[in-house]
Formats: structure tokens, C-alpha cells, sequence
């Protein structure tokens, strides 16, 4: 009967667990990803319902729970963060676009990173296939007798 080597089966143990840990680091950015993009629709839906309106009346959060009333004074104007705290005044059917041109993106980032998952996962997969095969050549045969 082969015994298991053990320095193999540490190796393997260690690379199950840095991809199981990077498989979990990966997943966690999926769902950022995706609450961002959602987060970018529901703008899209606020800055349309905005459109055509005179002065309209929104709600604006001012944290711990609380939120005010406003009255919107140029609903035709949007302000949007462009990235490193860079914010540009757009009309809103410019920050629609930008917004659209964002998720598009975002979508794209989701499959590579889901991707990435997939990747590790075979890896996970592959490697737990070894480390049960090392642990079965290990086992004696059901039925055969061990002679102490």
C-alpha cells in the first residue's frame, strides 16, 4: 500500500486554502460590483423621473436614519463624480449616458471577475480530487485486515 506524502499533502492543503481565500476576496468584489451597478440604475431612474419636472420635490438623506424634503433647483443639471473626487455638471441626459457607459462597464468587470470564480473553483475542485486520492491510497482496502 503507497503512503500519502505528507510534504505533498501539506503543499496541496496550503494552495486549497490561498485559493479558497482568493476565490472568497473575488466573490466579495462580484457583489460591490453589483451594488454599484444597481445602484447606478435606480440613479438612472431618479435622474429621468426628474426630467421635465419644475422644481421638484425629492428626498435627501442626511444619515442616522434621517432625510429632509428639497425642492430640486435645476433638474435640468446633474452633478456626477467622474472618479477621484472629481464631480462635472451634465445635463441629465449626459449623466444618463455616462451612468449607462458606467454599467456597461461594470457588466463587463462582473464577467471577468466571475470568470476568475469559475477558475478557481475548477482549481479548488481539482486539488480537493487530489488530496482525497492521496488520503485514499492511504486507507486500507475494506475487508483487509491490519497485522499490528
Amino acid at each position: 500500500m503507497a503512503q500519502a506524502d505528507p510534504r505533498e499533502l501539506q503543499a496541496l492543503q496550503y494552495y486549497l486554502n490561498e485559493y479558497g481565500q482568493q476565490a472568497e476576496i473575488f466573490t466579495r468584489q462580484l457583489e460591490m460590483i453589483e451594488q454599484r451597478r444597481v445602484e447606478a440604475l435606480a440613479a438612472i431612474g431618479s435622474i429621468r423621473s426628474l426630467n421635465g419636472e419644475q422644481a421638484p420635490v425629492v428626498l435627501v438623506p442626511l444619515g442616522g436614519g434621517t432625510t429632509v424634503r428639497a425642492r430640486v433647483e435645476n433638474p435640468g443639471k446633474v452633478l456626477v463624480n467622474i472618479g477621484a473626487d472629481t464631480i462635472l455638471q451634465r445635463t441629465h441626459e449626459e449623466a444618463v449616458t455616462f451612468l449607462e457607459d458606467r454599467i456597461t462597464e461594470m457588466e463587463a468587470m462582473e464577467k471577468k471577475v466571475a470568470g476568475t470564480i469559475e477558475q478557481l473553483r475548477g482549481q479548488i475542485n481539482e486539488i480537493a480530487h487530489r488530496i482525497e486520492a492521496a488520503y485514499g491510497q492511504a486507507q486500507p482496502p475494506s475487508g483487509s485486515k491490519v497485522h499490528v
